[in-house]
């Protein structure tokens, strides 16, 4: 039995999908604990792309269970319309899908407020899917939650709540609210197709995990990201990083074998923030096409940078990581040479720590790159030298082992050195 966390050790976008997909293969649960519809996972299997938001990306493997924590933001549209395209593609989901009783509901009004906002002079780049509104209701009490929206009662009650809470802030906004009526008229069939799916979400881990069943934890966004740790104020509504298993899928931490981390080859960032290593020339260009870095859920293009040593020390220390998968190598391939930030200058001083609001100069060195393709390569051995080099020198930098190295999209493209799945 292995409980594995997989967590994004940058700005979010690190491949998850993939790397959540191709250790499913030996497990029985997988379990997403934190975020909403604002993260998108790209799978893609047999030159098939497959897109969700909600739905854990375990669920391509029909062996699999898969369950929607207590610590996400849920919008029950996007969850059934997710539903619906898997069923077409012949993945049997309703089966297989678990949703926490406690998970909350993300609701039009949090929609309304969170593009209200967005479109305001404060805005940080959210995806306005409404996530941190609705995060904002469950801190305040006042939230929506799974196992209330299966009530019809206890659901108007909480609407009228938080309507009369958000009327004066979307007001101020230059904006209007639906009624309670409009809210709640449109969740019936919503509570009567969701029923069969909602249970205490956390016993139902704990059973697993007193099975011995293999369970692998799947975290959105990234450590620079997290509400607590990351670059604050430009941060997601959710506990992104490793801790967030605990709280979003109900364990202890002593239940926790392994934490991977998830490390692009080099950095990438969505919306407002500081952002050290980010190249607006050419070259930033050049990773954003052949990356495809494009929101998979907004379709905006992300900022792109080399890669940023310190920031990914200090996600190491931060969730305890045990070993880390890199991806997206192949993307460098091309380059002549590579420059990775190895500290930074803040205030005129060196130093190897990443400061609190993140803004700092970052000091380079420089690598030799490659040209060859990458996506035959199986074995570290096979890798071009340059490559191997550069996968052994963030070895070293970080102190972990590199469990899974990216050689192109294709869930084939992968060489895996090592599967905490597999004890």
């Amino acid at each position: 039995m292995a409980t594995v966390v997989i967590v994004g050790a940058q700005w979010g976008d690190e491949g998850k999908g993939k790397v959540v997909d191709l250790y499913t293969a030996n497990a029985d649960m997988v379990v997403r604990y934190a975020g909403g519809p604002n993260a998108g996972h790209t799978l893609v299997v047999g030159g098939e792309k497959t897109i969700v938001r909600l739905v854990p990306s375990g669920i391509l493997h029909e062996q699999t269970s898969c369950v929607l924590g207590q610590g996400m933001v849920i919008d029950p549209t996007v969850l059934l319309a997710e539903i619906e395209m898997l069923d077409k593609r012949g993945v049997t989901a309703r089966k297989r899908l678990w949703v926490s009783d406690r998970a909350h509901v993300i609701l039009p009004y949090h929609i309304i407020v969170d593009s209200l906002r967005e479109s305001g002079l404060n805005a940080i780049g959210t995806t306005k899917r409404g996530v941190g509104p609705c995060y904002e209701d469950k801190i305040a009490r006042r939230g929506v939650t799974i196992g209330t929206l299966m009530d019809a009662q206890k659901t108007q009650k909480a609407v009228e709540q938080a309507l009369s809470a958000w009327a004066p802030v979307v007001a101020a906004l230059g904006g209007s609210l639906p009624t309670v009526a409009e809210v709640t008229d449109k969740l019936g069939a919503i509570r009567e197709e969701l029923a069969p799916m909602v249970c205490d979400a956390a016993k139902r881990v704990h059973e697993a995990i007193v099975a011995k069943k293999n369970i692998l934890m799947e975290g959105a966004q990234g450590t620079l990201l997290d509400i607590d740790h990351g670059t604050y104020p430009f941060v997601t509504s959710s506990t992104a990083t490793a801790g967030g298993a605990c709280t979003g899928a109900g364990i202890g931490p002593t239940q926790i074998d392994a934490v991977v981390g998830l490390v692009k080859a080099y950095t990438t960032r969505v919306g407002g923030g500081p952002f050290p290593t980010e190249l607006n020339d050419a070259t930033g260009e050049r990773l954003r096409q052949r990356g495809g870095e494009f929101g998979s859920v907004t379709g905006r293009p992300r900022r792109t940078g080399w890669l940023d040593l310190p920031a990914l020390r200090y996600a190491t220390r931060i969730n305890g990581l045990n070993g880390f998968a890199f991806t997206k190598l192949d993307v460098l391939s091309g380059e002549d040479t590579l420059q990775v930030c190895t500290s930074y200058k803040v205030n005129g001083k060196v130093t190897d720590d990443l400061p609190l609001d993140g803004i700092a100069e970052p000091v380079y060195e420089t690598f030799a790159g490659w040209k060859e393709d990458l996506s035959s390569c199986s074995s570290m051995e096979s890798l071009p030298g340059a490559a191997r080099d550069y996968v052994r020198m963030v070895e070293k930098a970080l102190g972990i082992p590199a469990w899974l190295v990216g050689t192109g999209q294709e869930r084939a493209a992968t060489i895996v050195t090592h599967d905490p799945m597999v004890r």
